[in-house]
């Protein structure tokens, strides 16, 4: 069992920056990548991005592209999700996941999408105001 646990959410005006943190604990081992997804009211749960356990390999989805940077802290069990000049249309839920099959799968429809990911947070809300 893998628990998480995000962070750092709130309100915010149209180019600010948050980070959240997704904490892990128990099998934490096991993970090989973690992603972080977001679901805004009325859509589906959409990837944001996704990161390998040594924090070598990182994924993005291209509407954050240079906006937004993952990182993690193993140390820490803890990723991180840098978010700069945020827009009103990041507004969301913001989840994290973890992948406990090796070797990482960030890209892809194993490491973009739900069902590549074994164990998820409940979600951490963010508003950005225009």
């Amino acid at each position: 069992q893998v628990q998480l646990v995000e962070s750092g959410g709130g309100l915010v005006q149209a180019g600010d920056s948050l980070r959240l943190s997704c904490a892990a604990s128990g099998r934490t081992f096991s993970v090989y990548g973690t992603g972080w997804f977001r679901q805004a009211p009325g859509k589906e749960r959409e990837f944001v991005a996704a990161i390998s356990w040594s924090g070598l390999s990182t994924y993005y989805a291209d509407s954050v592209k240079g906006r937004f940077t993952i990182s993690r802290d193993n140390a820490k069990n803890t990723v991180y999700l840098q978010m700069n000049s945020l827009k009103p249309e990041d507004t969301a839920v913001y989840y994290c996941a973890a992948q406990l099959r090796g070797p990482a799968q960030l890209r892809g429809p194993a490491g973009t999408t739900q069902g590549g990911y074994d164990y998820w947070g409940q979600g951490t809300q963010v508003t950005v105001s225009s």
